[in-house]
């Protein structure tokens, strides 16, 4: 009885330890259940599996146009995941406060990746950059040629813009530009954009601080400018109503814009572009400024480019150290490489190999990261005033607001902001 008694307390302290040694991490992604996205996920998933044997890697993908109110409402209850991606810039600044503190924790990897600034603040480190992600102009070179164009010169300053979109609108076949702004997103790629060529590196700076009222002239004149070109047709009626992701890009696939404001990575890009449109029809530039003289642009205009996406971890995790692994891990050179030749992310990771792509517009914006890039303006604003730009930007379009009314009510959310 002895002997049984003693190999009953022998087992029960063994499947205990085993419960305690055991875990499981739960990611949160708006990704992970793209089919492109997935061998990326699966590797990473595959790779800490292998070598923490009791834990479990559980993603849970979350609807793109409510992912930020969902995990709000998680953080704020003490139910969030351990893990979760994020937008680099304004998203992931806002919430820094429920993020556990990075710095010493990837010390190791910090030289191998990039976008690091989107990701944190004076204070430190918070979350691993996973992508680098910008905007950039995708034009149809097929109906370009159909309008008469030389669809081998795209244009490069605003005077050449109007030209083609003059062109395109008297072809009458398709709008010069894809717009979905029905969450209010279109206004981001459209202010981000215009604003990488137009403003000097010190209003940059100081729109990001909040120093830079949005009734300044060179923040109220993108906002005119959106105003403006709705008004000239370049903007297909019903933007308000359209979604970006993704039914303005599939509009634009379909060939029913000369334009659109797409990413250069993972998503709404270059690959994807290819493929519907074919390699040989997908042309791309940088928005030219419709303020800054074509001579002081010296030919060249800039386009945003900046920390893509990244993972933060839930400082009131009980499997912090885990997570912080795992983070490091979704990173990491192998399952980068997946996600760049699978997705076309353009990956953080100095690491990854990207020589091998053959895409022209891949190439003509691998080229142009080294030598025309910018901050990403909208990123750099408050959550809050994100908030706010989404609904004016509506309002703008709709003629239910002017440019002096809405710019106005932003300097107030600003300044709110910034307290």
């Amino acid at each position: 009885m002895r002997l049984y008694l003693k190999s009953l307390l022998l087992l029960s302290t063994m499947l205990t330890a085993s419960t305690a040694l055991s875990a499981e991490l739960t990611v949160w992604d708006w990704k992970s259940g793209d089919p492109l996205s997935a061998p990326f996920y699966e590797k990473a998933k595959a790779l800490f599996e292998a070598k923490h044997p009791d834990v479990t890697i559980n993603y849970v993908m979350q609807p793109n146009d409510q992912y930020y109110t969902l995990l709000g409402t998680a953080l704020s209850s003490n139910a969030g995941p351990d893990l979760f991606l994020m937008n680099g810039g304004a998203q992931a600044k806002a919430r820094f406060g429920a993020l556990l503190k990075l710095d010493d924790k990837v010390a190791d990897i910090k030289s191998d990746l990039v976008g690091w600034e989107e990701f944190s603040d004076a204070s430190g480190i918070y979350a691993v950059p996973l992508s680098i992600q910008g905007f950039v102009i995708y034009y149809n070179k097929k109906l370009y040629s159909d309008a008469g164009l030389d669809a081998s010169k795209p244009p490069r300053t605003w005077a050449e813009l109007t030209a083609v979109c003059e062109a395109i609108k008297a072809k009458g076949a398709v709008p010069c530009f894809a717009i979905g702004n029905k969450e209010g997103f279109g206004i981001e790629f459209w202010f981000s954009s215009i604003a990488a060529t137009s403003w000097t590196a010190e209003q940059q700076s100081a729109f990001a601080a909040g120093k830079l009222k949005w009734s300044s002239e060179p923040v109220k004149a993108i906002l005119q400018s959106w105003v403006d070109a709705n008004k000239a047709g370049w903007f297909p009626q019903g933007a308000n109503s359209t979604a970006k992701f993704m039914d303005e890009y599939e509009g634009f696939m379909r060939g029913e814009a000369a334009n659109t404001i797409g990413l250069i990575s993972d998503v709404a890009h270059w690959k994807q572009f290819d493929e519907f449109l074919g390699a040989e029809n997908d042309g791309v530039f940088a928005m030219p400024s419709p303020t800054v003289a074509a001579d002081k642009q010296d030919g060249n205009p800039k386009f945003p480019v900046s920390g893509g996406i990244g993972y933060g971890v839930n400082k009131s995790s009980p499997n912090a150290d885990l997570a912080v692994e795992f983070a490091k891990v979704l990173a990491s050179p192998e399952p980068a490489q997946i996600f760049f030749n699978d997705a076309g992310a353009i990956s953080s990771n100095s690491k990854v190999d990207t020589k091998a792509v053959t895409s022209p517009a891949a190439i003509s914006i691998l080229s142009m990261m080294g030598t025309s890039g910018a901050p990403t303006a909208h990123a750099n604003a408050t959550a809050k005033e994100l908030e706010e730009i989404h609904r004016i930007s509506q309002s703008l379009l709709n003629g239910e607001t002017t440019v002096d009314e809405a710019v106005q009510r932003m300097d107030e959310v600003q300044a709110e902001a910034h307290k």
